[in-house]
């Protein structure tokens, strides 16, 4: 659940007046939110599937599906379909 606040910290600390929180930590943050995003639904998945809760598995697995949304655009429309520049080669 702390994913998107954990994500759009450094841009809310940015707009609040300390730019120097996005350049050196923008980054962690960011791992740190897909990170959640992805380890929260395995693990309950896991957890579930151990235990033998079909009800339980399935309500992680519409989790993981939910979550890999963003990740996916993000994945998609920021690495591959990226523009580039006039001058570089993507």
């Amino acid at each position: 659940m702390a994913a998107p606040l954990v994500l759009l910290t450094p841009l809310i600390a940015r707009s609040m007046g300390f730019p120097g929180v996005r350049d050196e930590y923008g980054a962690i943050f960011g791992w740190a939110a897909v990170a959640s995003a992805v380890i929260a639904p395995t693990m309950g998945f896991v957890v579930a599937h151990v235990n033998r809760r079909r009800r339980a598995r399935r309500r992680f697995a519409i989790m993981g599906a939910v979550s890999s949304v963003p990740i996916l655009f993000l994945w998609i429309f920021g690495v591959l379909l990226a523009e580039c520049p006039d001058g570089y080669h993507c």
